[in-house]
């Protein structure tokens, strides 16, 4: 247990549990009353309750249909879940949260909103024709242990579909996207259009693109050049969407258990999902610290919403000619966007969208604006000057206490040792399973090149060892490290089977492969085995 007590004289010391019980306590009682006060909850966001501090972390997965989502979810657990439906055609239309369960089953989303225990009670909101299309599947599974995923219909191009969902379906990922830790938006590599609701939705989560990651799946269905005019054409369509200056991640490759099509890339989608999965991996770990993050920013968001209301409120007439004023205020709401950002000094990013903001405006009682209070700015100051970094002190200390916090089970054990992990059996790994050092077979090309540099007492020094490796062009800090690993014995020479392992790792490196830190046992020269094991 982990406790940190804040001493300012004027209040008694605060003492936390944990991470989830600091953030808890913090919201509750220094920026919950100040979004509270200035009506945040109507414009951006509903309050936050216990069961999103202490949930696990989410994974959400967005596409348009038929691009693989839930095959995806399939793969990394695989095992079906209920309610679980994969085809062509658009299948999914539901959001479906797949969690950890004993009793393996599907909870309606009207049963869902009710429970304490699980985060999405604020999704009442949305109304009875998003909570017809809502479902969690319950069941065990390794995987859910760690993580719940949460999968979306299927994203249908034209106006029809947009109109025929009966909910705000951009709103409801961006509710989930405040609260989920990854975001992984679905390419299929043979369709690659995005449509207007997919871009809409992409523009949605633009607050939240440090969550986002991109798979372009499917990729193991064309060929290596048509693949690379494909990434190019995704990252271009990416970029004019998402319109920042940092690249998006994209990962490539085929998300299921079946053989490749064209394998030609297989190596490259291997790479590609040990990338993805160890992401994924990292998310328990960095859980407290992403909902630290969150609360930073929701908390930076509400002060700017303060800011905003009071200076509407402060524009309003005392009696005549209110809604006048107001239409006036709204039309120029962007000018009182840059006179917040003068006044008190807050970068032009931390404020709300401006259309979306005057269309909220439109139907609120500006007389009914609270004016400023600056008790409640203060609390959130301090918390964001002293609390916050006193939390991540603590946050540091549990991630250290608990360094194993990992996704297990699933597609993520099967290539975690054996013959199939990546990379086995290559680079400085190959003959790793071999009874002959795996250096001999070139050892007698080796062998003549070590005698031309005239070993005295079968060793070259390390400057006729030196004239020899430089031929490779390789860096001074790589041939450092390739001498260190080389000389076995530490005596500052190379005897021929330490010159044929440089050689041999010269070759590792060229090939593009990393060297090890540390000589596995299978390249111990063989004359060196039994002084190592001494």
């Amino acid at each position: 247990m982990f406790s940190w007590s804040k001493r300012n004289g004027k209040k008694d010391p605060e003492l936390f549990q944990n991470v989830s019980d600091g953030l808890k306590r913090l919201y509750r009682n220094k920026l919950f009353p100040l979004e509270d006060t200035y009506r945040f909850h109507d414009f951006h966001s509903p309050a936050l309750e216990d069961a999103d501090f202490d949930n696990k972390p989410m994974v959400l997965l967005v596409g348009q249909y038929s691009t693989g989502k839930t095959t995806f979810i399939r793969h990394l657990m695989e095992q079906d879940f209920p309610g679980m439906r994969i085809g062509p055609e658009p299948t999914t239309d539901s959001f479906i949260a797949v969690m950890h369960g004993d009793q393996e089953g599907v909870i309606p989303g009207n049963a869902l909103v009710v429970d304490p225990k699980k985060p999405f009670r604020k999704l009442n909101a949305f109304g009875n024709a998003f909570l017809n299309r809502f479902v969690c599947a319950q069941l065990k599974n390794p995987v859910l242990e760690s993580i719940s995923i949460i999968d979306t219909p299927g994203i249908l191009s034209g106006e029809k579909q947009r109109i025929s969902r009966g909910y705000d379906f951009a709103a409801v990922l961006e509710w989930f996207a405040e609260r989920v830790d990854r975001i992984i938006l679905l390419f299929d590599a043979h369709k690659l259009d995005i449509s207007d609701e997919f871009s809409e939705v992409i523009k949605a989560l633009k607050n939240h693109e440090d969550k986002m990651r991109v798979v372009l799946n499917k990729a193991d269905q064309i060929s290596t050049q048509q693949l690379m005019r494909v990434y190019g054409a995704l990252m271009w369509s990416l970029g004019k969407i998402i319109n920042t200056p940092e690249v998006v991640r994209v990962y490539i490759g085929s998300f299921w258990a079946q053989p490749l099509l064209i394998p030609d890339n297989r190596k490259l989608f291997e790479a590609e999902e040990q990338d993805l999965f160890r992401d994924i991996q990292s998310l328990p770990r960095n859980a407290a610290l992403r909902k630290l993050n969150d609360l930073i920013k929701r908390a930076r968001l509400a002060k700017v919403h303060a800011y905003i209301i009071t200076s509407l409120k402060k524009e309003m007439p005392s009696m005549f000619g209110k809604d006048s004023k107001k239409k006036e205020l709204i039309a120029n709401l962007g000018a009182i966007y840059e006179k917040v950002e003068k006044e008190h000094n807050i970068s032009p990013g931390d404020f709300p969208n401006l259309k979306k903001m005057q269309e909220l405006l439109a139907g609120q009682d500006f007389a009914k604006f609270p004016v400023m209070k600056p008790k409640l700015l203060e609390a959130v100051e301090d918390m964001l000057a002293n609390d916050i970094a006193r939390l991540m002190t603590l946050v540091r200390q549990e991630e250290a206490a608990m360094p194993d916090q990992m996704v297990k089970g699933g597609a993520f054990d099967g290539t975690m040792n054996g013959p199939f992990g990546h990379g086995y059996g290559e680079g400085a790994g190959e003959g790793i399973d071999e009874l002959e050092w795996v250096v001999a077979k070139d050892k007698p090309s080796y062998d003549e090149i070590f005698y031309t540099l005239s070993p005295i007492n079968g060793k070259v020094s390390g400057a006729a060892a030196k004239k020899e490796m430089v031929k490779s062009k390789l860096p001074n800090t790589v041939l450092g490290k390739i001498w260190t690993l080389s000389d076995v014995d530490k005596d500052g020479f190379l005897d021929d089977e330490e010159f044929a392992l440089a050689n041999h790792l010269i070759k590792v490196k060229l090939e593009g492969y990393e060297l090890p830190a540390k000589l596995p046992p299978h390249l111990i020269p063989p004359s060196k085995r039994e002084q190592n094991h001494e």
